[in-house]
């Protein structure tokens, strides 16, 4: 062990060896703050001799957390980690959720909704089908939860008729899903706080499950994850949280940059310990994130340093318009690839909000460069791997309405609207789930009987499916459910031949990832089914190692690096964002800026439009007001159309055929 310690620098080690009460480890952007809880890790089991089941160590996305895992199973290899928990705060909460679910008034076998089956349920309440009223809803709710603020607490501080319509739709949506059986993303974490905070003897017990907890990424944690994080610790504070306040950027999520002051409240006897030695970027580049973010107040003062040397100057471009600054930056990864002999996976495009890739990606096509868009649609959240899920979902919770309705009408099976219309009026009436509703004599009287029998054989199905999904291979069984109704047949009458094939293998793909995952973690269907709700939930698509420019917002950024960034579109109303500048809370939008700087290994370039087109109409730009907080030291002013020049013919001609070829290939 004392060789491992020896590797970390004096900040990173005595945050390792500190394990006598709570601990606040304010680690600077590429300060090695993953390297110091892995190493924890290894310490509380190597040195300290706590057993790996009694450590917890939370994180915000399935990617950190297999990135920790991997790294402490190295740093602990030989040694007994059965049962050491690394996930997610949301996979915490799904096995508390599991293992408690009676003591919540659930089944076991609850669903996990995601946001369109959630987006559904307050559709149906609002009786709308405005897309952007309805999301607006589920982010006001979601916020609420977030908060830990119930429906009945919203409803009591109502004062204009929307917010009293507001308070209706939670508190109507909670019942809904109470009903179901299901609950949603937010959930995860405030149900088992409620639990925790009314029920101290199981408190008791997952505190003496959990000795040890470290935090991750503590800035972006919201106040129903710090009860979580307080509940959990106990009154001793027996936890490392790792943050830092300069990357929070997460409040219009609920993220509450004020658990780090209440730290200092909660626990008198808190320790902190800054890492502000930067493995990652140039002096330039640290120098230059240094003179931005010192404009914010301060909570905890930290500069970044660097021992990797001057570096390039950070260079700053304006552009006459957004379609000439997509054309600059595709040419100037070109040329610096030929110049530098570089991958195009060494690049990243960073910018303020989704839309701005359009213009990026019609550049990128143009030139035949190819790129990967961060963030894109999730391998869950295809049609065909939902159509399965629906089936799976319905299997191990009959309430599911949703799942029910999705599973009994793809494919077809000769069931019309008219009976589904009557048995969902009959449930409704009745007040039980359409699953239940259709077994009963009552729905019998009401439905013509060639109807009825197609239904009843759809129950009878999912019956089978779920006397069997505990016992059974996931993998054969799911393969069976496929045969049965018949799937295969039904994408290939309903798509074209290339696009059935292609759905229909990743419908098999998924039948083998769920096959391998149900005999390598030991877990039934039923298990394996709350697990891919979850991933659905925390993760978009799990991208492959292909070599392509990185096309990124800058919060899907936080916690990458690249070893060449361009930072685009770096204006007033942009960045920092309007509704910012209009609300004056601006700091945010600095940190927002602070991490696209950070990102950088050692090349920097920065551009802003000079005009933009708005609804048809070009309009001036004025460049964000976070360039003149850069400085100069170490930074090039240059125009848009100002190139590197070439003197020498012979390497101009070679350029360009390499260029031509590049772009021809």
């Amino acid at each position: 062990m004392q060789e491992l310690l020896n590797k970390l620098n004096t900040q990173q080690r005595d945050a390792v060896k500190y394990t006598q009460g709570p601990l606040l480890v304010l680690a600077g952007a590429g300060s090695g703050k993953t390297r110091v809880i892995t190493h924890k890790i290894a310490y509380l089991i190597k040195s300290l001799g706590i057993q790996a089941k009694h450590i917890t160590a939370i994180t915000f996305t399935n990617k950190a957390a297999k990135e920790m895992q991997e790294r402490a199973s190295k740093l602990v290899s030989g040694l007994n980690t059965r049962g050491l928990t690394i996930c997610t705060f949301h996979a915490l909460g799904l096995k508390i959720m599991r293992e408690e679910a009676k003591n919540l008034g659930y089944k076991p076998t609850f669903s996990v909704l995601d946001s369109y089956d959630s987006g559904k349920i307050i559709s149906d309440i609002m009786q709308t089908t405005d897309k952007a009223l309805v999301r607006s809803m589920q982010s006001q709710i979601s916020l609420w939860k977030n908060s830990f603020t119930s429906p009945e607490l919203v409803k009591s501080q109502a004062k204009e008729e929307f917010d009293h319509f507001a308070a209706r739709v939670y508190l109507q949506y909670q019942d809904t899903l109470k009903t179901y059986q299901a609950i949603d993303f937010d959930d995860l974490i405030k149900l088992p706080v409620e639990l925790f905070k009314t029920d101290l003897a199981v408190l008791h017990k997952w505190q003496l499950k959990i000795r040890y907890l470290l935090v991750d990424e503590y800035q972006d944690t919201n106040v129903c994850q710090y009860q979580l994080i307080k509940l959990l610790a106990g009154s001793q504070g027996q936890f490392t949280a790792v943050g830092d306040d300069d990357q929070s950027i997460y409040a219009w999520r609920g993220a509450d940059s004020e658990n780090l002051r209440l730290l200092n409240q909660d626990y008198t006897n808190l320790n902190i310990i800054k890492l502000e030695q930067n493995y990652r970027s140039t002096t330039t580049i640290l120098g230059a994130a240094n003179q931005v973010i010192q404009n914010n107040p301060k909570l905890f003062e930290k500069k970044l340093w660097s021992d990797f040397g001057t570096g390039e100057p950070i260079r700053l471009i304006s552009c006459p318009n957004d379609e000439a600054e997509a054309d600059l930056v595709v040419r100037k990864i070109m040329l610096h690839q030929l110049n530098a002999g570089t991958k195009f996976s060494d690049y990243a495009v960073l910018y303020r909000s989704n839309f701005q890739a359009r213009v990026l990606e019609q550049a990128f096509r143009n030139y035949k460069i190819p790129y990967t868009i961060s963030g894109g649609k999730s391998f869950f959240d295809k049609a065909e791997i939902k159509d399965i899920m629906a089936y799976l979902r319905l299997t191990i919770n009959e309430d599911d309405d949703s799942a029910f309705i999705r599973a009994i009408t793809t494919p077809k099976r000769g069931i019309g609207e008219t009976t589904l219309d009557k048995l969902s009026t009959y449930a409704a009436r009745r007040e039980i789930s359409l699953f239940e509703a259709l077994f009963e004599e009552g729905f019998a009287s009401v439905c013509n009987p060639a109807q009825l029998e197609n239904v009843l054989d759809f129950g009878r199905f999912i019956n089978d499916i779920q006397a069997r999904q505990k016992f059974e291979p996931a993998g054969e069984l799911l393969s069976e459910i496929l045969r049965a109704i018949k799937y295969e047949e039904y994408l290939y009458d309903s798509e074209e031949v290339k696009a059935a094939e292609k759905r229909y293998g990743n419908v098999l793909s998924f039948i083998e990832w769920m096959s391998k995952k149900g005999e390598n973690d030991n877990k039934t269907l039923p298990e394996l089914t709350q697990t891919v709700a979850l991933i659905t939930l925390l993760e978009g698509q799990s991208e492959e190692e292909v070599d392509s420019v990185k096309l990124s917002t800058l919060h899907a950024a936080k916690g990458l690096e690249y070893p060449y960034v361009f930072m685009i579109s770096c204006e007033e109303g942009i960045l920092p964002h309007q509704e910012s500048i209009a609300n004056g809370s601006i700091e945010e939008e600095r940190r927002l800026m602070y991490v696209g700087i950070t990102r950088a290994q050692y090349e920097l370039t920065i551009s802003y439009c000079e005009q933009r087109r708005k609804a048809g109409t070009l309009e001036a730009r004025e460049r964000s007001r976070f360039l003149a907080e850069l400085g100069t030291k170490n930074v090039l002013d240059e125009a848009a159309r100002r190139f590197e020049k070439i003197t020498d013919k012979t390497e101009l001609s070679n350029k360009f055929s390499l260029l031509k070829a590049l772009i021809n290939k």
